[in-house]
């Protein structure tokens, strides 16, 4: 797969076909999932005009089965989504994806369940069942959380639920799972429905790390970086808007995506607005003390292969100042 990255890599303009003087220059981003409020300032820098100001043509584009890391790293696509978590891998594995920027500045995900459950902490985990998707990153997560409270991971039965209604599953299948609490836990407020959670960075400050990130390639940040200089700061007028303007945001997204639901969009993008830029002194802004810390944890837990160097996996040069 990585031998397969690297020469579509090396086959591919990264967008930077001759253009007509005036001609705004066309772009591809591949979003990690279908829209939600995590991309709300993309929208917005669409809506407002603020990528034509930049000089860029900016097509919004689901992700497919290649996925968005896939995309991006191959040169498919000059921008995308991705998570911290992915890319850690990635780069451990010498494919060139590199995050421009963190879309939100502290994990929001974390341990869901019903409260009728009485899952109130990890040790509460011991005899339920957990539904997942079946990736190593899982088991590894729930038993760090698990052994700071000497409670045992063994006793925890994994199912693979794939992308099944979280709502559903919890009702029938499971006792609790991952989610994001910034759609999912608003969408069971919505709900009246009652949830426990454990958000992972109350337990360890190694997991309170960047998720969702904005990402590129090597190959676009060494042969166009104003391409990409133009676009984060159009990306992050966007995003400084919606941190600003929550309603308009919101509809905004509704009017890009009308399939949305306008409750859940409305009722999110207040909860998710402030948690952008947060206590970070502007949006997008990363520091290597958290790429490096997610990297030891996975390493101390067998999950990474390879050589991570955390200065490569991101940059901040090209936010605004």
């Amino acid at each position: 797969m990585l031998s397969v990255l690297l020469l579509s890599a090396c086959s591919t303009n990264n967008g930077n076909e001759s253009k007509k003087e005036g001609e705004l220059e066309k772009i591809q981003f591949v979003l990690d999932w279908t829209p939600n409020t995590n991309h709300t300032g993309l929208y917005v820098a669409q809506e407002k005009g603020f990528f034509k100001e930049q000089g860029l043509d900016v097509e919004i584009i689901l992700p497919g089965e290649a996925g968005a890391d896939k995309l991006v790293a191959a040169g498919k696509a000059q921008f995308g989504i991705g998570a911290q978590e992915s890319l850690t891998e990635a780069r451990a594995a010498d494919i060139p994806l590199v995050s421009i920027a963190a879309i939100l500045q502290h994990n929001t995900s974390g341990f869901a369940s019903l409260k009728k459950a009485g899952i109130e902490s990890p040790k509460d985990y011991e005899g339920k069942t957990y539904g997942g998707w079946g990736a190593p990153v899982e088991q590894a997560v729930i038993t760090s959380l698990m052994e700071k409270e000497q409670a045992d991971a063994k006793k925890v039965d994994h199912i693979n639920i794939g992308s099944s209604d979280f709502f559903t599953a919890v009702e029938r299948d499971i006792d609790f799972a991952w989610i994001y609490y910034g759609w999912t836990g608003i969408e069971a407020e919505l709900r009246g429905i009652d949830l426990n959670m454990q958000y992972l960075k109350d337990f360890s400050d190694k997991l309170d790390y960047y998720t969702p990130v904005i990402t590129t390639n090597e190959k676009m940040i060494k042969n166009n970086p104003d391409t990409v200089r133009a676009f984060v700061k159009a990306v992050a007028k966007g995003y400084d808007f919606s941190i600003s303007n929550p309603d308009e945001a919101a509809s905004i997204l509704m009017k890009a995506v009308p399939d949305l639901d306008e409750e859940l969009v409305k009722a999110s993008q207040q909860w998710i607005s402030s948690k952008y830029q947060d206590d970070a002194p502007r949006w997008g802004e990363q520091k290597i003390e958290i790429w490096q810390d997610y990297a030891d944890w996975m390493t101390e837990n067998d999950l990474l292969d390879g050589d991570f160097i955390a200065k490569d996996a991101f940059t901040n040069e090209f936010l605004p100042k």
